[in-house]
């Protein structure tokens, strides 16, 4: 016969017991984000060049390897409403080749030197990289001040990226299975502010725009007083300087550029919306709330709220709705954050005879909880797992590393918030997670949109 071993103590020894364990588990937690603080610690130095370069180098010599990457902060929203798409074509026309790298030869230096190299653009900011065994740093430099200081913007290389982009619209966008989703959301959220059109823009545009209205693009914004540049990995401190004095010192400093500020009107009642889309059969709804600045406390407020709500298999909506219920193919939400505002999208794919309706219903009923109630003690310490580790994941190679640095430099202001931004987020209080709820996820605050298959495409 096996006993319990609970059941020979007294009620006064059990209490005793279980506020051990509480402070063991306690103690176990504070011991595990001491490591986590001091293993994800990310040692930097940061300076400007005398022409308004902001250089961040990052010394890790664990690896033989060094990420050379150049942020310029210039995105969609820097854009012109009838010339929409620039920022995303110069993340490509920029690979194009300078007055010293010919035409075509820029990933042929790359991969020849045993390196790999890509961009990305978004509405913010459009950044640059390479990855290069660590004897290769200097080759890393002079390209990145070629593609600076000597591009060349020529109607060949114009009329060949148009092409591309074109050929990458109908690939991802187009004819790509709810592949407009963001655009559609993005142009009934915004009134005012640029991020109403999507990054990658107009073709219509792109192919009504000149020639010198690139150039002037070009001369505008990729400058070096707009832009950091991040050097991470295994390298000399002395011998890198000199080397980015030698190639990005003499650049010209740009003309200074004045940010417009645009803003918008709260959303005080529902936006009701419907999108058509040929390439599906499966409808989606959407609700879509606009919050701030990715900046804010709150924001990061509604990080935790959004892990909470659709974080994986085991998340309350999840749950109830996919598993318990059988009422959605899928329920997700993320956060759409960014410099000025950002979104927070919930998304669902009902299943059956369940429509839109029902599960917007489901939802509400989770969110006026969190409105209501405090989350529980244990849901709040899995959220904080969970971006313990999202925390540890997001520093845990090179490129991630260089890239954060030059997030934090260029969007947030604070290059340390690399090490200390866990520490805000483990400061979030469970009230504000319910005060947050309140402010920002009300039903008059929102967009539903119905994403619905093509009436044409389904008589077809």
């Amino acid at each position: 016969m096996k006993y319990n071993y609970f059941s020979f103590l007294s009620i006064a020894n059990r209490n005793v017991l279980i506020r051990m364990k509480k402070l063991l588990m306690m103690l176990s937690t504070a011991l595990m984000l001491g490591g986590i603080a001091s293993a994800q610690k990310i040692a930097f130095e940061e300076y400007n060049l005398d022409n308004g370069m902001h250089v961040i180098l990052h010394n890790d010599p664990s690896a033989p390897v060094v990420v050379t990457s150049v942020m310029y902060h210039v995105g969609s929203k820097d854009e012109t409403p009838d010339r929409t798409g620039f920022a995303h074509f110069f993340e490509h026309l920029l690979f194009e080749g300078t007055e010293n790298i010919k035409r075509g030869e820029w990933f042929k230096i790359v991969t020849s030197n045993g390196g790999v190299n890509n961009a990305n653009t978004s509405d913010d900011r459009t950044y640059y990289y390479e990855v290069f065994p660590s004897n290769n740093l200097e080759l890393a430099l002079w390209m990145e001040s070629e593609r600076l200081m000597h591009p060349v913007i020529n109607k060949i290389g114009v009329d060949t990226q148009n092409g591309v982009i074109k050929e990458e619209k109908r690939s991802r966008y187009d004819n790509q299975p709810y592949g407009n989703i963001i655009g559609a959301v993005k142009e009934k959220m915004f009134k005012n502010h640029p991020y109403r059109w999507t990054t990658i823009g107009s073709m219509e545009h792109l192919d009504a725009a000149t020639l010198e209205e690139f150039q002037a693009f070009n001369k505008k914004f990729y400058i070096p007083n707009n832009a950091v540049l991040v050097v991470a990995g295994d390298f000399e401190n002395g011998k890198a300087k000199e080397w980015i004095q030698k190639y990005f010192g003499s650049i010209q400093r740009g003309k200074d550029i004045k940010k417009q500020i645009f803003v918008e009107e709260p959303i005080t009642q529902m936006i009701k919306a419907t999108y058509e889309d040929h390439n599906i059969q499966i409808p989606m709804v959407l609700a879509t709330y606009r919050t701030p600045s990715m900046k804010t406390r709150d924001a990061r407020v509604l990080d935790l709220i959004s892990s909470y709500l659709s974080d994986g298999k085991s998340s309350k909506l999840y749950k109830k709705i996919v598993d318990e219920k059988k009422m959605a193919l899928q329920i997700d939400a993320f956060g759409f954050s960014q410099e000025d505002y950002g979104m927070y999208i919930l998304y669902g794919l009902p299943m059956g005879t369940h429509t839109s309706e029902d599960l917007i219903k489901e939802v509400d009923e989770e969110i006026v909880k969190i409105q209501t109630k405090l989350i529980s003690e244990k849901d709040y310490q899995k959220l904080q797992n969970t971006f313990d580790n999202r925390f540890v994941n997001k520093n845990g190679n090179l490129e991630g590393i260089a890239e954060n640095l030059a997030t934090y430099y260029l969007l947030y202001g604070d290059v340390n918030l690399i090490n200390s931004e866990i520490e805000l987020l483990h400061s979030i209080t469970r009230e504000e997670i319910r005060e947050v709820a309140k402010k920002y996820l009300n039903p008059n605050q929102r967009l539903i949109l119905d994403y619905v298959p093509s009436k044409t495409a389904s008589q077809n």
